[in-house]
Protein backbone atom coordinates (compact mmCIF):
# COMPACT_ATOMS: atom_id res chain seq x y z
CA UNK A 1 0.00 0.00 0.00
CA UNK A 2 2.91 2.36 0.70
CA UNK A 3 4.06 1.98 -2.91
CA UNK A 4 0.59 2.80 -4.24
CA UNK A 5 0.37 5.90 -2.02
CA UNK A 6 3.78 7.05 -3.18
CA UNK A 7 2.63 6.79 -6.79
CA UNK A 8 -0.52 8.80 -6.00
CA UNK A 9 1.36 11.63 -4.31
CA UNK A 10 2.14 13.62 -7.51
CA UNK A 11 -1.56 13.58 -8.44
CA UNK A 12 -2.62 14.56 -4.91
CA UNK A 13 -0.06 17.38 -4.88
CA UNK A 14 -1.54 18.66 -8.13
CA UNK A 15 -5.13 18.91 -6.84
CA UNK A 16 -4.36 19.72 -3.18
CA UNK A 17 -4.33 23.56 -3.58
CA UNK A 18 -7.72 23.42 -5.30
CA UNK A 19 -9.42 20.96 -2.92
CA UNK A 20 -8.29 22.35 0.44
CA UNK A 21 -10.37 25.58 0.17
CA UNK A 22 -13.43 23.51 -0.79
CA UNK A 23 -12.93 21.12 2.13
CA UNK A 24 -12.44 23.95 4.62
CA UNK A 25 -15.72 25.53 3.44
CA UNK A 26 -17.76 22.40 4.18
CA UNK A 27 -20.45 22.72 6.89
CA UNK A 28 -19.23 22.25 10.45
CA UNK A 29 -21.41 19.15 11.09
CA UNK A 30 -19.46 17.33 8.34
CA UNK A 31 -16.14 18.26 9.96
CA UNK A 32 -17.44 17.10 13.33
CA UNK A 33 -18.59 13.80 11.86
CA UNK A 34 -15.27 13.25 10.11
CA UNK A 35 -13.36 14.03 13.29
CA UNK A 36 -15.45 11.51 15.22
CA UNK A 37 -14.75 8.83 12.63
CA UNK A 38 -11.02 9.35 12.02
CA UNK A 39 -9.78 10.82 15.28
CA UNK A 40 -7.80 14.10 15.61
CA UNK A 41 -4.48 12.90 14.19
CA UNK A 42 -5.78 11.09 11.10
CA UNK A 43 -8.44 13.74 10.48
CA UNK A 44 -5.81 16.46 10.37
CA UNK A 45 -3.62 14.46 7.98
CA UNK A 46 -6.33 13.22 5.63
CA UNK A 47 -8.83 16.08 5.67
CA UNK A 48 -6.90 19.07 7.00
CA UNK A 49 -3.75 18.57 4.90
CA UNK A 50 -4.80 16.02 2.23
CA UNK A 51 -1.72 14.05 3.16
CA UNK A 52 -2.07 10.41 2.10
CA UNK A 53 1.47 9.38 3.00
CA UNK A 54 0.39 7.78 6.28
CA UNK A 55 -0.75 4.27 5.31
CA UNK A 56 -2.61 3.69 8.59
CA UNK A 57 -4.67 6.87 8.34
CA UNK A 58 -5.35 6.39 4.64
CA UNK A 59 -6.50 2.82 5.15
CA UNK A 60 -8.73 3.95 8.02
CA UNK A 61 -10.22 6.75 5.90
CA UNK A 62 -10.98 4.35 3.04
CA UNK A 63 -12.57 1.89 5.46
CA UNK A 64 -14.69 4.62 7.03
CA UNK A 65 -15.80 5.92 3.63
CA UNK A 66 -16.80 2.41 2.52
CA UNK A 67 -18.59 1.79 5.82
CA UNK A 68 -20.57 5.04 5.67
CA UNK A 69 -21.42 4.32 2.02
CA UNK A 70 -22.71 0.85 2.90
CA UNK A 71 -24.84 2.25 5.74
CA UNK A 72 -26.29 4.91 3.42
CA UNK A 73 -26.98 2.40 0.63
CA UNK A 74 -28.63 -0.02 3.03
CA UNK A 75 -31.54 2.40 3.43
CA UNK A 76 -32.68 1.58 -0.12
CA UNK A 77 -31.07 -1.79 -0.87
CA UNK A 78 -34.24 -3.79 -0.21
CA UNK A 79 -36.75 -1.23 -1.42
CA UNK A 80 -36.91 -2.85 -4.90
CA UNK A 81 -37.69 -6.19 -3.24
CA UNK A 82 -40.46 -4.58 -1.18
CA UNK A 83 -41.91 -2.91 -4.26
CA UNK A 84 -41.88 -6.17 -6.25
CA UNK A 85 -43.74 -7.91 -3.45
CA UNK A 86 -46.37 -5.20 -3.06
CA UNK A 87 -46.95 -4.75 -6.80
CA UNK A 88 -47.14 -8.44 -7.64
CA UNK A 89 -48.90 -9.42 -4.40
CA UNK A 90 -47.01 -12.68 -4.75
CA UNK A 91 -44.17 -14.30 -2.78
CA UNK A 92 -43.17 -16.66 -5.59
CA UNK A 93 -39.45 -17.47 -5.58
CA UNK A 94 -38.86 -15.98 -2.11
CA UNK A 95 -37.97 -18.25 0.78
CA UNK A 96 -39.36 -17.25 4.18
CA UNK A 97 -36.94 -19.63 5.88
CA UNK A 98 -34.06 -17.74 4.29
CA UNK A 99 -35.32 -14.41 5.62
CA UNK A 100 -36.02 -15.90 9.04
CA UNK A 101 -32.46 -17.21 9.41
CA UNK A 102 -30.89 -14.06 7.96
CA UNK A 103 -32.89 -11.75 10.23
CA UNK A 104 -31.98 -13.82 13.27
CA UNK A 105 -28.28 -13.56 12.37
CA UNK A 106 -28.65 -9.81 11.79
CA UNK A 107 -30.24 -9.17 15.19
CA UNK A 108 -27.64 -11.23 17.04
CA UNK A 109 -24.76 -9.53 15.21
CA UNK A 110 -26.29 -6.11 15.84
CA UNK A 111 -26.57 -6.78 19.57
CA UNK A 112 -23.02 -8.17 19.68
CA UNK A 113 -21.54 -5.10 17.94
CA UNK A 114 -23.49 -2.63 20.05
CA UNK A 115 -22.55 -4.29 23.32
CA UNK A 116 -18.92 -4.69 22.16
CA UNK A 117 -18.63 -0.97 21.40
CA UNK A 118 -17.51 -1.46 17.79
CA UNK A 119 -17.57 1.58 15.44
CA UNK A 120 -21.05 2.16 14.01
CA UNK A 121 -19.62 2.45 10.50
CA UNK A 122 -18.61 -1.24 10.68
CA UNK A 123 -22.12 -2.56 11.33
CA UNK A 124 -24.69 0.23 10.99
CA UNK A 125 -26.35 -1.22 7.91
CA UNK A 126 -27.27 -4.36 9.86
CA UNK A 127 -29.91 -2.47 11.85
CA UNK A 128 -31.50 -1.06 8.70
CA UNK A 129 -31.36 -4.35 6.80
CA UNK A 130 -32.83 -6.23 9.75
CA UNK A 131 -35.80 -3.85 9.84
CA UNK A 132 -36.37 -4.19 6.10
CA UNK A 133 -36.08 -7.98 6.42
CA UNK A 134 -38.81 -8.02 9.05
CA UNK A 135 -41.16 -6.10 6.74
CA UNK A 136 -40.38 -8.41 3.79
CA UNK A 137 -40.85 -11.52 5.94
CA UNK A 138 -44.25 -10.31 7.14
CA UNK A 139 -45.32 -9.56 3.56
CA UNK A 140 -44.18 -13.00 2.39
CA UNK A 141 -46.26 -14.68 5.09
CA UNK A 142 -49.23 -12.43 4.35
CA UNK A 143 -49.20 -13.18 0.62
CA UNK A 144 -48.94 -16.89 1.41
CA UNK A 145 -52.06 -16.60 3.59
CA UNK A 146 -50.26 -17.19 6.90
CA UNK A 147 -51.25 -14.12 8.90
CA UNK A 148 -51.35 -16.00 12.21
CA UNK A 149 -47.80 -17.17 11.66
CA UNK A 150 -46.81 -13.58 10.83
CA UNK A 151 -48.13 -12.36 14.18
CA UNK A 152 -46.24 -15.11 16.03
CA UNK A 153 -43.09 -14.26 14.08
CA UNK A 154 -43.30 -10.57 15.07
CA UNK A 155 -43.85 -11.44 18.73
CA UNK A 156 -40.91 -13.86 18.72
CA UNK A 157 -38.58 -11.26 17.21
CA UNK A 158 -39.58 -8.65 19.78
CA UNK A 159 -38.81 -11.09 22.60
CA UNK A 160 -35.44 -11.99 21.07
CA UNK A 161 -34.44 -8.32 20.68
CA UNK A 162 -35.26 -7.61 24.31
CA UNK A 163 -33.17 -10.57 25.51
CA UNK A 164 -30.16 -9.91 23.27
CA UNK A 165 -29.79 -6.24 24.20
CA UNK A 166 -30.42 -6.76 27.92
CA UNK A 167 -27.29 -7.56 29.96
CA UNK A 168 -29.32 -8.91 32.85
CA UNK A 169 -31.12 -11.41 30.60
CA UNK A 170 -28.18 -12.46 28.41
CA UNK A 171 -24.66 -11.97 29.85
CA UNK A 172 -21.87 -10.91 27.49
CA UNK A 173 -20.12 -14.30 27.84
CA UNK A 174 -23.22 -16.04 26.52
CA UNK A 175 -23.67 -13.45 23.77
CA UNK A 176 -20.17 -14.25 22.48
CA UNK A 177 -21.21 -17.89 22.07
CA UNK A 178 -24.46 -16.85 20.41
CA UNK A 179 -22.53 -14.60 18.00
CA UNK A 180 -20.29 -17.55 17.06
CA UNK A 181 -23.48 -19.45 16.21
CA UNK A 182 -24.43 -16.76 13.69
CA UNK A 183 -21.68 -18.01 11.36
CA UNK A 184 -23.51 -21.25 10.46
CA UNK A 185 -26.84 -19.43 10.93
CA UNK A 186 -25.92 -16.70 8.45
CA UNK A 187 -24.58 -19.22 5.98
CA UNK A 188 -27.65 -21.42 6.38
CA UNK A 189 -29.88 -18.40 5.66
CA UNK A 190 -28.70 -18.43 2.04
CA UNK A 191 -29.28 -22.15 1.48
CA UNK A 192 -33.13 -22.10 1.36
CA UNK A 193 -33.08 -19.24 -1.15
CA UNK A 194 -30.50 -20.99 -3.32
CA UNK A 195 -32.55 -24.21 -3.12
CA UNK A 196 -35.81 -22.41 -3.97
CA UNK A 197 -34.30 -20.85 -7.09
CA UNK A 198 -32.74 -24.16 -8.17
CA UNK A 199 -36.02 -26.04 -7.62
CA UNK A 200 -38.24 -23.51 -9.41
CA UNK A 201 -35.58 -22.72 -12.04
CA UNK A 202 -36.63 -19.12 -11.68
CA UNK A 203 -35.77 -16.14 -9.48
CA UNK A 204 -39.48 -15.23 -9.27
CA UNK A 205 -39.98 -11.98 -7.35
CA UNK A 206 -36.40 -11.92 -6.03
CA UNK A 207 -34.77 -8.52 -6.61
CA UNK A 208 -31.53 -8.51 -8.62
CA UNK A 209 -30.66 -5.13 -7.08
CA UNK A 210 -30.75 -6.66 -3.59
CA UNK A 211 -28.77 -9.76 -4.60
CA UNK A 212 -25.89 -7.85 -6.18
CA UNK A 213 -25.80 -5.30 -3.39
CA UNK A 214 -25.46 -8.21 -0.95
CA UNK A 215 -22.53 -9.47 -3.01
CA UNK A 216 -20.60 -6.21 -3.15
CA UNK A 217 -21.61 -5.24 0.38
CA UNK A 218 -20.24 -8.45 1.89
CA UNK A 219 -16.99 -7.97 -0.04
CA UNK A 220 -16.67 -4.41 1.25
CA UNK A 221 -17.38 -5.58 4.80
CA UNK A 222 -14.44 -7.98 4.60
CA UNK A 223 -12.20 -4.97 3.99
CA UNK A 224 -13.70 -2.79 6.74
CA UNK A 225 -13.54 -5.65 9.24
CA UNK A 226 -9.87 -6.27 8.46
CA UNK A 227 -9.17 -2.54 8.74
CA UNK A 228 -11.09 -1.66 11.90
CA UNK A 229 -12.33 -4.70 13.83
CA UNK A 230 -9.94 -7.28 15.23
CA UNK A 231 -12.57 -9.99 15.56
CA UNK A 232 -12.14 -13.29 13.67
CA UNK A 233 -15.72 -14.35 14.42
CA UNK A 234 -17.15 -11.42 12.49
CA UNK A 235 -14.58 -11.81 9.67
CA UNK A 236 -15.36 -15.52 9.13
CA UNK A 237 -19.06 -14.72 8.92
CA UNK A 238 -18.49 -12.12 6.19
CA UNK A 239 -16.17 -14.45 4.25
CA UNK A 240 -18.72 -17.27 4.26
CA UNK A 241 -21.57 -14.90 3.40
CA UNK A 242 -19.61 -13.54 0.44
CA UNK A 243 -19.05 -17.06 -0.92
CA UNK A 244 -22.78 -17.87 -0.86
CA UNK A 245 -23.69 -14.44 -2.24
CA UNK A 246 -21.53 -15.35 -5.25
CA UNK A 247 -23.74 -18.43 -5.76
CA UNK A 248 -26.94 -16.35 -5.52
CA UNK A 249 -25.58 -13.78 -7.98
CA UNK A 250 -24.62 -16.59 -10.39
CA UNK A 251 -28.17 -18.00 -10.16
CA UNK A 252 -29.62 -14.56 -10.79
CA UNK A 253 -27.58 -14.28 -14.00
CA UNK A 254 -28.31 -17.84 -15.11
CA UNK A 255 -32.09 -17.61 -14.60
CA UNK A 256 -32.30 -13.93 -15.62
CA UNK A 257 -34.92 -14.41 -18.37
CA UNK A 258 -36.72 -17.43 -16.96
CA UNK A 259 -39.34 -15.43 -15.03
CA UNK A 260 -40.26 -13.22 -17.96
CA UNK A 261 -40.39 -16.21 -20.30
CA UNK A 262 -42.72 -18.13 -17.99
CA UNK A 263 -44.96 -15.08 -17.57
CA UNK A 264 -45.20 -14.59 -21.34
CA UNK A 265 -46.01 -18.25 -21.84
CA UNK A 266 -48.75 -18.06 -19.25
CA UNK A 267 -50.45 -15.02 -20.82
CA UNK A 268 -51.87 -16.79 -23.95
CA UNK A 269 -53.18 -19.62 -21.81
CA UNK A 270 -54.79 -17.14 -19.43
CA UNK A 271 -56.34 -15.24 -22.31
CA UNK A 272 -57.62 -18.49 -23.83
CA UNK A 273 -59.21 -19.53 -20.55
CA UNK A 274 -60.81 -16.15 -20.03
CA UNK A 275 -62.02 -15.73 -23.63
CA UNK A 276 -65.86 -15.51 -23.76
CA UNK A 277 -67.71 -18.35 -25.42
CA UNK A 278 -69.35 -17.45 -28.74
CA UNK A 279 -72.96 -16.34 -28.41
CA UNK A 280 -75.58 -18.87 -29.49
CA UNK A 281 -79.21 -18.34 -30.23
CA UNK A 282 -82.10 -20.59 -29.40
CA UNK A 283 -82.46 -21.73 -33.04
CA UNK A 284 -80.73 -24.84 -34.25
CA UNK A 285 -78.14 -24.35 -36.95
CA UNK A 286 -79.17 -25.65 -40.36
CA UNK A 287 -77.86 -29.04 -41.37
CA UNK A 288 -75.23 -29.22 -44.09
CA UNK A 289 -76.49 -29.83 -47.63
CA UNK A 290 -74.91 -33.25 -47.75
CA UNK A 291 -76.84 -34.30 -44.71
CA UNK A 292 -80.16 -33.11 -46.21
CA UNK A 293 -79.50 -35.02 -49.42
CA UNK A 294 -78.93 -38.24 -47.53
CA UNK A 295 -82.13 -37.67 -45.67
Amino acid sequence: MDTALAQLEPLVALVRPHLLPIISALPQPLHTFGLSQLGPECYQKIVGELDLSDAHCTKLAISKAIGVGIVALSTVVKVPQLLKLVRSRSAQGISFASYLLETSAYIITLAYNVRSGNPFSTYGEIAILALQNVVISLLVLHYKGKDTMAAAYAAGLATAVYALFNESVLPKEVLVLVQAATIPLGLASKIPQIWTIAKEKSTGQLSAFAVFNYLFGSLARIFTTLAEVDDPIILIGFLGGFALNVVLAAQMLYYWNSSSDSNQAAKPQKQQLSAPAPATSGRKSPKPKSARRKA
